[in-house]
């Protein structure tokens, strides 16, 4: 069984029925009879696409291997701060044991349910936070944006390339860092410009930036993190290419789409609840990318030309063997300062915690 919920039917109990159906077992053990519980709870709906949906469809295609033995609900539309901490909390009083913490800003709230709960695993979205039941993940995105930039580079016209972005975590800064690296390796001159919406899910203010962006030269734009097809869908209308991450919006723009950084965390999802149910789950920071099956780049879009799409797949294969990462130096600060010294790599720990973005980048990180 699967359940989608919001905040006002999981709080006010709407549904009594449903929430006894699948939130009343309390038991670890996987059976039809003793379920495991499992909550996704998410800052945004699970729609069609984007950041939700991918780790619900993550979820689902794990759940397929558990038939009844596993129940899964989907709490969304849920906002960082003390709601998420109820609702978070609430879930794992109603027998939640797997809990899936599905945003950079349920973090505190996370650990302390981890902490006061040492029989429940919780998996937290984008954090550093680690405890012995308590994973952060994150996606190595910069993978997949570092070819995309090769891809935005090699059908600007402009040179000048744009993101509209959540908010200013190190997990997306790194993407628009990637992102410009690679689109130096086609055209060293190229710009990159981000407006930062300081939301997961606002799609008039996605259009507005995307319109602005486009205003101010940018003629390919990267859609970081917004879980909606809103910049896909605008600049579709406008005319100017666009990607985005986690799930592919290629409907929404089917003229001018470059392609999806797409994640697909169930080999994560799945390897973290057998080892729950083991009893073997150890927290760890999950920074996952290509090699690990997270990380996958698709829908390139054909007006790609033929020699800089053999030099993508090139560096994807380097990437995917390891022979290759996008953060190695030399690498130039927006400031002007030393990033990374000449044939130095950067460790997946300083990759997390990056603050800063490259020369190139024109838009200041906010204060």
């Amino acid at each position: 069984m699967t359940t989608t919920l919001n905040r006002r039917n999981f709080i006010a109990g709407a549904s009594v029925a449903t929430m006894v159906a699948t939130l009343g077992a309390r038991a670890q053990a996987a059976t039809p009879d003793d379920p495991l519980i499992v909550t996704l709870v998410i800052p945004s709906p699970v729609a069609d696409v984007g950041w939700g949906h991918a780790l619900f469809e993550a979820l689902e295609t794990v759940k397929a291997d558990y038939g009844d033995a596993m129940q899964l609900s989907v709490i969304e539309n849920i906002f960082e701060g003390p709601d998420a901490d109820r609702i978070m909390n609430k879930a794992v009083a109603d027998g939640t044991k797997f809990l899936v913490a599905g945003s950079f800003g349920y973090q505190n709230g996370a650990m302390q349910i981890a902490r006061r709960n040492p029989d429940v695993t919780v998996l937290h979205a984008s954090g550093f936070m680690v405890a012995p039941n308590f994973s952060p993940f994150a996606a190595q995105y910069s993978q997949g944006t570092y070819l995309m930039g090769m891809a935005a580079a090699a059908l600007s016209e402009t040179g000048k390339l744009g993101s509209v972005s959540a908010f200013a975590i190190p997990e997306l800064i790194t993407s628009i860092n990637a992102f410009t690296l690679g689109a130096q390796q086609i055209n060293p001159d190229i710009e990159v410009s981000i407006v930062w919406l300081n939301s997961w899910f606002d799609p008039a203010k996605a259009q507005e930036a995307t319109e602005a962006l486009v205003a101010q030269g940018c003629d390919v734009l990267f859609s970081n993190a917004q879980d909606t097809p809103s910049v896909v869908a605008k600049a579709e209308e406008l005319g100017v290419y666009s990607f985005n991450l986690n799930s592919s919006m290629k409907a929404y723009a089917p003229n001018t789409y470059l392609g999806c950084v797409l994640t697909d965390w169930s080999p994560f999802f799945r390897e973290s609840i057998e080892a729950h149910l083991a009893g073997t789950f150890e927290g760890a920071n999950a920074f996952l990318g290509v090699s690990d099956g997270v990380v996958k780049v698709v829908d390139w879009s054909p007006d790609i030309p033929e020699d800089v799409m053999a030099r993508i797949m090139e560096v994807e294969a380097a990437i995917a063997d390891g022979s290759f990462a996008p953060f190695t130096g030399p690498i130039i600060k927006a400031d002007g300062s030393e990033g990374v010294a000449d044939g130095v790599t950067m460790t997946d720990e300083e990759v997390i915690g990056m603050d800063w973005h490259v020369q190139g980048v024109t838009t200041p990180l906010p204060s």
